[in-house]
């Protein structure tokens, strides 16, 4: 099989590798049908990935298998597997996890302890899993990791939520839930806080800001029903609710400042550059700060019942749909959300 490898910064290439085969009886291949890039593959695009992280103490070099947001269809399953069968479309979340062991039972399934840490696809940190721009991907734990796409659902719309697009429902529908009507504020730069303005808007924000300096991403936001910036100057006591995805300590900064009181920020952004934060400011304010990765496959069934509810429209996000063939020349190119598509089998 092919597989889509990170040789430099801005540069794929296709390189083959051994088909994939099943280890166990819990196992699964899968071939991807509908595959896209998160703001953690653009970092890795970018080169940031690649240079030693002293906090954590890891580098990430290439060349490796990129990617980590698709939807997929089974090709083949082990004789204990009874969540999917072949045939089936499935999302394959981005970590890897047991499904059983206590951290993932408590729905702390990016921390699992059945694998080594961080171990997730499109990345070679905690072992070696592939990548979702590959022809085909072991799935090690297949009933607690695959979650079969519902009937109706639009592959290519779907294909973020591996991911992003499960990743904005938990940052703001919980929330909301607890503190219907809030006012919500979004710092971003590409898909994650898009999904986030559709999402809070549909989940009954009283007001949601769109704060982000292309001119392109803020008209789709407008169209999900946010207000607009092009930059941020801090509003103190603005907002109950605040989605900084950025990677950007900077821009943190204003968010946090601009939270009412005992309002709640959620970071997406990966920081892998340092910087300072208001601490004052949040101590007085009375502020909790969320940054992590997320435990994506506890939410993905519940973000995609918010999808067939007809009351979101993740597809609007969708900048491209381009030919599977294209991805080395395509995905270093800069576009808000592709997502490259090829016939899987039936």
């Amino acid at each position: 099989m092919r597989e889509l490898t990170y040789v430099a910064r801005r540069t794929v290439e296709w390189r083959e590798a051994p088909d994939p085969k099943l280890r166990s009886d819990q196992e699964a291949i899968v071939a991807p049908v509908a595959a896209t890039p998160c703001d953690v593959d653009s970092s890795i695009l970018a080169g940031h990935a690649t240079r030693r992280q002293p906090q954590i103490g890891y580098s990430v070099e290439p060349p490796f298998a990129l990617g980590h947001e698709c939807v997929a269809r089974v090709v083949e399953t082990g004789d204990a597997v009874t969540a999917v069968a072949p045939g089936d479309l499935v999302v394959v979340p981005w970590s890897i996890n047991c499904g059983t062991c206590d951290r993932c039972r408590a729905g702390l399934t990016a921390h699992c302890e059945a694998v080594p840490y961080m171990a997730m696809y499109g990345a070679p940190i905690g072992g070696d899993w592939g990548g979702l721009f590959s022809e085909l991907v072991r799935v090690p734990y297949a009933d607690a990791m695959l979650v079969p796409l519902p009937a109706g659902l639009d592959p290519v719309a779907m294909a973020s939520a591996s991911d992003n697009w499960s990743l904005a429902w938990r940052m703001v529908a919980p929330h909301l839930k607890t503190r219907p009507g809030a006012r919500v504020l979004v710092v971003a730069r590409g898909s994650i806080g898009l999904y986030v303005c559709d999402i809070a808007r549909a989940l009954g924000a009283s007001e949601v800001l769109y704060v982000d300096p292309d001119a392109e991403h803020r008209e789709l936001a407008r169209g999900f029903g946010a207000a607009t910036a092009e930059s941020l100057e801090p509003l103190p006591q603005g907002f109950d609710i605040a989605v900084e995805a950025t990677g950007r300590v900077d821009q943190l900064a204003l968010t946090v400042k601009s939270l009412a009181p005992e309002g709640i920020c959620e970071s997406a952004g990966n920081h892998f550059r340092p910087g300072e934060l208001p601490l004052l400011d949040m101590y007085l304010t009375g502020v909790t700060l969320r940054i992590a990765r997320d435990n994506v496959r506890a939410h993905i069934p519940d973000a995609l019942r918010l999808a067939m509810s007809g009351t979101v429209a993740p597809e609007k996000v969708v900048s491209h749909v381009i030919d599977w063939e294209d991805l080395p020349d395509a995905l270093p190119e800069k576009h808000l959300k592709p997502v490259f598509v090829r016939a899987g089998p039936s």
